[in-house]
């Protein structure tokens, strides 16, 4: 007890963290991803987080998987957590955290919001419904948002040629946004996500799936019901071993921290809450545990949006199959309305996942067979001769984790129904105090196919790919530290936009300054090479030839925290792109204030930007209000700012209100097609109100 309160008294900043935290988005981003691209699954990051959040690890008995999954410590830190709690017994407060050789106050304000400390082990002592119904976190959260500016998709319809008039959207541009959750950590989970996309129509039509909102999610999830680790029912998310299998949801790959992001963790079942009206499965699923076995199985019958077409057979039959399943979402205008649920998509699969004693050695099996209602034909290209083709597919893959010492060691193998492989074999090591290396070989053949699968690759999916990935981190003091990645790829077959096999390479260089918690300063290279086809009017020979496209981005980033309440952001990134001789560039500017007093919290960002082209479009993230992402690209000319404030009114009622608008100084006319609006300006407005109950 005197070591926790001399540690209260030297830290009392801990001691204002004891209460649970909101979620840091930005800092995780800027920590894990190197460079923002538009591809990345951020509402998926948030889920992931939030899942953390809403249910953290228990200290007192989290192994080192658990530890892992948080994308925040290296192995030394995590074999000096285990080391020290094996020596000294359970933690008596969060404040001991600052006694564990290696864990600075930077890596525990970023643990603090995903772990907790309970007192000891919850008796359930009422029924589960008189739980749920006193359950303190339980809210109801409604959000609306709305482009001011009006779209070509909602002014009225022209007469076309023929006669008839052209597409438009049939709803309003109101986007409209509700989540109901109840849910106590380790115990239960209970919840449903609605929303409606701005276009689409607000209505109660069975025939084409809607129901009021265009999207429905739910779920009710429960947790250690005796020897049940997990049972769920509704939408949910699966992921064991390296994600060729299940890679449920966000993953981090090559980002900003070189180390701890390459290996994948087993987290079992999880609910899903998103709003992605795919990548998640709809049914029931349960974990059962008996000693060191754990033995999953799920079973999901899940509609999902696709491109019915209709060909003839050699007895003049009509069989129906599909060209493309559709992941937008979007049901704005009839044409898209028609391809709402048209198909349906049957998983059966389940996962044996063993531990031994000590938690120290992992092995598992995954199995999943999926099944559509309609064949899948996509429309043959000449990238994409070995793509998925039928009704069916099965894959199975083995996996394991091995923890020695300060030496994690990883893989997973894996084979699908058309005798496509993949396989993945990592290491992240921490070599001494100062140093942290990782190291990650991949392989997956032209014709693997894994729906679910999110395995770590250069590719969005893990498929016709080969590489090899090392990172380093070296940290010299507290307050300094240099990290780097440098990954070799190769295609074997053809892709899009690379209508040959081609190689490349991508690296990067961060180095950090942190002083005190009040400033920190990084500087950061990156470059990017990879092949891609010269346009026909570049080209002297009829076949298609390649050409490697460089690009590089630099950023240089500084965080000061002025006073107690009050921060500001100053940063400058630029970019250049090459390509068969030709080349361009792009920059943006980008100044933040944040800051809070009492009840309210406030901040804005004025960016001015300038690119010559789509290759050197710039992302950075935005604030915005609770569990909303935002990442615009800044392109062309103009300037981007905006305004939050955030006003908890009351202990049940929080307030949101964001206004954003970006000015382009080289265009009169934004967007194209139905999203066409007419002007140089976008204004987009967002509110939102979260009710907490029983507060």
């Amino acid at each position: 007890m005197s070591l926790t309160l001399a540690l209260a008294l030297t830290f009392p900043l801990i001691g204002r963290q004891e209460s649970k935290q909101e979620i840091d988005i930005e800092a995780f981003i800027e920590d894990l991803f190197s460079f923002q691209e538009e591809d990345i699954s951020y509402e998926d990051l948030y889920e992931t987080l939030l899942q953390l959040h809403l249910n953290p690890i228990n200290l007192h008995v989290a192994n080192a998987e658990e530890l892992k999954s948080l994308y925040t410590l290296n192995p030394l830190q995590i074999t000096e957590f285990l080391q020290y709690r094996e020596k000294y017994g359970p933690f008596e407060s969060l404040h001991e955290l600052q006694a564990i050789p290696e864990w600075d106050l930077n890596t525990i304000h970023k643990v603090l919001p995903f772990v907790s400390l309970p007192v000891h082990q919850q008796a359930f002592n009422k029924k589960l419904v008189q739980r749920i119904t006193n359950e303190k976190d339980a809210y109801l959260l409604f959000r609306h948002r709305r482009v001011l500016e009006p779209r070509k998709g909602f002014t009225p319809p022209d007469t076309l040629s023929n006669g008839n008039l052209s597409s438009r959207y049939l709803g309003d541009p109101n986007d409209i946004y509700a989540r109901f959750r109840i849910q106590h950590a380790r115990d239960f989970s209970l919840g449903f996500t609605v929303d409606k996309d701005p276009g689409e129509v607000f209505t109660w039509d069975p025939k084409t799936n809607r129901y009021g909102f265009n999207f429905l999610s739910y779920h009710l999830t429960l947790y250690d019901k005796n020897r049940w680790k997990t049972l769920t029912v509704g939408d949910y998310q699966v992921q064991y071993g390296q994600g060729i299998v299940f890679g449920a949801g966000f993953s981090v790959g090559k980002g900003a921290e070189t180390i701890s992001t390459v290996r994948r963790s087993s987290l079992g079942i999880r609910p899903y809450t998103s709003v992605l009206e795919s990548g998640f499965f709809r049914g029931a699923a349960a974990t059962y545990q008996w000693r060191g076995l754990e033995i999953t199985g799920l079973y999901s019958n899940a509609p999902r949006d696709a491109n019915i077409q209709v060909q003839q057979d050699s007895l003049d039959r009509a069989d129906e199959f599909f060209s493309s399943l559709l992941r937008s979402g979007l049901h704005r205008t009839a044409h898209e309305i028609g391809n709402k649920a048209q198909a349906r998509e049957l998983n059966i699969g389940g996962n044996i996942h063993y531990n031994n004693k000590i938690k120290q050695f992992q092995l598992g099996i995954n199995s999943l067979y999926t099944k559509f209602s309609q064949p899948l034909i996509p429309q043959e290209r000449i990238y994409n001769g070995f793509e998925f083709r039928g009704r069916e597919n099965h894959i199975h893959s083995v996996y394991y984790s091995y923890n020695y010492q300060n030496h994690f060691f990883f893989g997973e193998a894996a084979v699908s129904a058309s005798g496509g492989s993949g396989a993945v074999i990592g290491l992240m090591s921490s070599l001494n105090r100062l140093f942290d290396f990782s190291f990650l070989w991949r392989t997956f053949d032209r014709d693997f196919h894994s729906f679910y699968g999110n395995a770590f690759s250069e590719n969005s999916r893990p498929i016709n790919e080969e590489g090899v990935y090392l990172g380093l981190n070296f940290k010299p003091s507290r307050k300094l530290s240099w990290s780097a990645y440098y990954d070799h790829f190769k295609f074997p077959w053809m892709r899009f936009r690379a209508y040959a096999p081609s190689t490349g390479h991508e690296w990067l260089t961060r180095f950090n300054y942190k002083p005190d918690r009040n400033l920190n300063l990084f500087i950061q290279l990156r470059e990017e090479i990879k092949s891609r086809n010269i346009s026909s009017s570049e080209q002297t020979q009829p076949q298609y030839h390649l050409a490697p496209g460089r690009r590089r981005n630099y950023v240089m980033n500084l965080d000061y925290k002025f006073t107690a309440a009050w921060q500001f952001k100053s940063r400058v990134q630029f970019s250049q792109y090459r390509l068969n001789g030709h080349s361009s560039k792009g920059y943006a500017i980008v100044q933040d204030l944040n800051g809070s007093k009492g009840s309210w919290k406030a901040g804005g960002r004025i960016a001015f930007f300038d690119t010559d082209d789509f290759e050197n479009r710039q992302y950075v993230y935005e604030k915005n209000v609770l569990w909303t992402f935002s990442i615009p690209s800044y392109y062309g000319q103009g300037m981007r700012y905006y305004f939050l404030a955030q006003w908890k009114a009351s202990p049940q009622i929080t307030l949101w209100g964001r206004w954003a608008r970006t000015l382009y100084t080289d265009r009169s006319i934004i967007g194209s097609g139905l999203q066409e609006i007419m002007g140089n300006k976008q204004t987009e407005t967002t509110l939102q109100v979260r009710y907490q109950f029983n507060r």
